[in-house]
């Protein structure tokens, strides 16, 4: 799928991002000054790339209650939240972070989504009083770190968290919001703090088979009390029995090394050797201004937590995201 390019790649120093952020800024230049940047609250990363949905109508909180993972159906104008939607198996399919402005209901997504997950809500409306829109085309996702005190647009929808405020901003105003909100920092910089923070992305943290628990989403995405929805069998059996097939863990990688480890890159048993057996892979590998190389990968849920782990030749220790 072809995605139009941001206006922002045409700012000073902009190489662009490959890859699932493709047409946005990979940085600006300075990678790690860009990460100091958003650590310390100023800044703003461009999310242009990312789908926007909205749902309106009066029913929209209910109908989206009866769809998603989380508890939706008395969710507070302002109060951000995220969800997911799973197949009928208990596998993610999307993603959801939300809020609600007391007339609309707000979502970015996973670029590139926006399309197949507007089909499956379509396809569920029945007599609910609501409508759906791809508002991608209209509203570019931007992000402030947490911290930031940069004045939010007026009349701009806003979806907090403790990880900093995302903007659903009219796109014919991102030029002008850029040069007011600098300095920008590009998507590298953003996924380097998401890896800090343990936080998954799908299509990268997930595949085709990946449950909630794997990546630590219960509780966060998943509200085990509320009432049914597609693939709740699997998350109510998998907490009930405690053994999620797989975990996500944080590992502090070999700073010599030159190069990172792709995704997907093979986790082996470091005392295995290079052709050991597969334990896992790397879902996300970033540098770190301040931890150096790190990344966040998928393994088996019986590998020891402080097994020494490689990746195509990479040492790599663990931090424990997902307990076995």
């Amino acid at each position: 799928m072809l995605r139009s390019k941001s206006p922002l790649l045409s700012l000073p120093g902009a190489v662009p991002a490959e890859g699932p952020d493709e047409g946005v800024a990979a940085h600006y230049g300075d990678l790690f000054r860009e990460q100091r940047a958003l650590a310390d609250g100023s800044g703003f990363v461009d999310l242009s790339h990312r789908g926007v949905v909205t749902v309106t109508g009066p029913d929209r909180l209910s109908w989206l209650h009866l769809l998603l993972t989380q508890h939706v159906s008395e969710l507070p104008p302002g109060q951000a939240t995220e969800a997911l939607i799973l197949s009928p198996h208990g596998h993610i399919e999307h993603a959801l972070y939300l809020v609600d402005d007391g007339e609309t209901t707000w979502a970015h997504v996973e670029p590139g989504t926006q399309e197949a997950l507007l089909g499956y809500l379509e396809s569920m409306k029945f007599f609910y009083r609501v409508e759906v829109a791809d508002r991608t085309g209209d509203f570019a996702v931007v992000h402030l770190p947490a911290g930031s005190i940069a004045g939010v647009p007026e009349g701009v929808a806003v979806r907090e968290t403790a990880y900093g405020r995302d903007l659903f901003l009219p796109r014919e105003r991102l030029e002008e919001f850029a040069a007011g909100h600098g300095p920008a920092a590009g998507v590298l910089a953003h996924e380097a703090l998401r890896v800090e923070a343990h936080r998954p992305r799908l299509g990268l943290e997930t595949d085709h088979r990946t449950i909630p628990h794997e990546l630590g989403w219960i509780g966060t995405a998943v509200h085990l009390q509320k009432g049914c929805y597609r693939g709740q069998e699997t998350v109510a059996r998998v907490h009930n029995l405690g053994k999620p097939p797989r975990r996500l863990v944080f590992l502090h990688l070999d700073g010599s090394e030159v190069r990172l480890p792709g995704h997907g890159t093979p986790v082996r048993l470091a005392a295995d050797g290079p052709e050991g057996r597969q334990l896992g892979f790397i879902t996300t590998a970033a540098r770190h201004y301040e931890l150096g190389p790190i990344a966040l990968a998928l393994v088996k849920r019986n590998v020891p937590v402080d097994a020494a782990l490689v990746a195509d030749g990479t040492a790599a220790s663990q931090e424990v995201v997902v307990e076995p």
